[in-house]
């Protein structure tokens, strides 16, 4: 069986990919294509960076994927702490990671709309932008549900981590504070849309706290455990005698 600081290295790498092609799908490919309340500009992006959507289905694709093979190494290493908590850690991000892959089917078929010339003889050129633009909103609003997944998973992994002993208590703390941020966020965002920029700063505790979790992984795996204690053990009536 593999020993926790090889686990957590493994978790560590895997974490990373999640990371990178994350931040590839969210912030670079989407971002370059999907402009909110402008049809036009949103189906010529798609059309001009036809291959950067395909890259960006593929990347969230991976990420997703590698979300759910992170938990089952954070299952194997944590659940000594309590294997329910340990299962519902898996159970979250395989919910999360399904809905990921499926929302992935949305830009796709915006793709096909901006690059099919039938849909704008059948809709008009505007009827199809439009079309376009309605596709990559669902997207969004797909990986904003997806986003209470990727809130709900840091609390049981928060509490392991606290409870385990491999990592610093105050990690496992930022996990669960992250974790409900995320909910919050995701809920606030449906709720109060009018304040999308005031609540967008409820994103940096998950932030600080994954990326310190992920560089704890990669830097230090899980702390040393402590060295035993070599003091004399004094036996009644006989010289201490040390371990």
């Amino acid at each position: 069986m593999s020993s926790p600081r090889r686990l957590a290295r493994i978790a560590g790498l895997l974490y990373l990919i999640v990371a990178v092609f994350a931040g590839f799908s969210y912030n670079y490919a989407t971002g370059k294509t999907y402009v909110p309340g402008d049809a036009a500009a949103t189906a010529q992006n798609v059309l001009a960076n036809a291959g950067l959507v395909r890259a960006g289905v593929v990347a969230d694709l991976i990420q997703a994927t590698a979300w759910i093979f992170v938990a089952m190494v954070f299952y194997l290493l944590l659940r000594h702490v309590n294997e329910n908590w340990a299962r519902a850690m898996v159970i979250l991000v395989a919910v999360g990671a399904a809905i990921v892959c499926f929302n992935e089917a949305f830009p796709v078929a915006a793709l096909l709309v901006a690059t099919d010339g039938s849909y704008a003889t059948a809709f008009g050129a505007a009827g199809s932008n439009a079309l376009v633009l309605l596709l990559l909103d669902i997207h969004h609003y797909g990986f904003l549900i997806a986003q209470i997944f990727f809130g709900l998973w840091l609390v049981p992994l928060g509490y392991l981590a606290y409870r385990s002993g491999l990592f610093p208590k105050a990690l496992g703390v930022a996990l669960v504070v992250g974790g409900v941020c995320y909910v919050v966020d995701t809920f606030a965002v449906f709720l109060v849309p009018e304040f999308g920029t005031t609540i967008a700063n409820l994103a940096i505790p998950p932030t600080i706290a994954e990326v310190w979790m992920l560089g704890y992984l990669l830097v230090k795996g899980v702390k040393s455990p402590s060295a035993p204690d070599r003091r004399p053990v004094a036996v009644p009536g006989q010289v201490a005698i040390t371990p």
